[in-house]
């Protein structure tokens, strides 16, 4: 009988060693429109930082081909060609996807401030308040939630199918602003604002409460829990805070966030289960 036993104890301790973990988990996210998008390093970096807190063994992949936010949300809905997505939410999304209600931005992706063409700063000048603001005509995303938030706060937008065309038209003097988050922005101007006439206007910002997760299929809850489990231990250890100020604290420095006038907007899209009351998660930015 003690040998059974001993046999049996053997034979858990395997299931629950290591070995029973070596197992490869292939982790797929969209292919940006340019391998060079510094936009993503954040992103991977901290899903990387999850994965590896659980200890498993994976591989991280961009997909086979360029997917646009939009287009991967739908292939992620259908469980095909990607497995997770990092993307602004919404109710929608949230009753397409599983979301991990963990903001991985902290929720800096809906503190927006403006890239316009130079020669449109004297207008930019001439706004103080919001009604001011309200009167300028901002591009935005066919598909994205920021879209919807503007309209609903009575901004007039003018929607393109992907962030690019927007640079292209304010080069060409149509719109007047491109809202941008200020974790996007300082790697957008390096590359599609480099040496033309366009810039960031330096006194205004715009916040609404929003949240950026990673999105699994609904089909996929183990993988959501594997992720989950991994960034909540890298905010117990402090390793997600490090991440997140190494990575952005030097970019907020050099917008001038402190000294901006911030016209904070409602977001009619925010989902009801948002962690808005969990301080942790968010960093904390004052508004006038």
């Amino acid at each position: 009988m003690k040998c059974i036993f001993t046999l049996l104890m053997t034979f858990w301790g395997l299931l629950l060693s290591p070995v029973a973990d070596a197992a490869l988990w292939t982790i797929t996210y969209p292919r940006p429109i340019d391998d060079t998008d510094a936009r993503t390093e954040y992103p991977i970096a901290l899903l990387k930082l999850a994965l590896e807190k659980t200890g498993v063994n994976y591989e991280l992949l961009p997909s086979d081909r360029i997917l646009l936010t939009g287009k991967a949300l739908r292939q992620l809905r259908e469980n095909r060609e990607v497995n997770v997505v990092w993307s602004m939410t919404d109710t929608q999304r949230e009753k397409d996807l599983l979301p991990i209600r963990i903001p991985i931005a902290k929720g800096l992706i809906g503190m927006r401030v403006f890239v316009i063409n130079e020669e449109k700063k004297d207008k930019f000048a001439q706004v103080k308040s919001k009604g001011d603001l309200l009167k300028l005509t901002p591009l935005q995303g066919e598909e994205w939630p920021d879209t919807k938030i503007l309209q609903a706060n009575g901004f007039n937008v003018f929607t393109v199918p992907e962030f690019k065309q927007a640079y292209a038209l304010l080069l060409q003097g149509k719109g007047d602003f491109f809202p941008r988050s200020v974790i996007e922005i300082t790697a957008e101007m390096e590359t599609a604002g480099r040496g033309s006439v366009l810039q960031v206007e330096p006194d205004m910002a715009l916040y609404y409460p929003t949240a950026m997760y990673y999105f699994v299929s609904k089909s996929n809850p183990t993988l959501a829990r594997l992720i989950e489990t991994g960034l909540e231990q890298a905010i117990a250890d402090g390793s997600f805070d490090d991440l997140f100020l190494s990575t952005h604290k030097t970019l907020l420095e050099s917008l001038n966030m402190d000294s901006r006038r911030i016209y904070t907007l409602e977001n009619p899209l925010l989902p009801p289960n948002t962690p808005v009351g969990n301080k942790q998660l968010w960093y904390s930015v004052v508004t006038p």
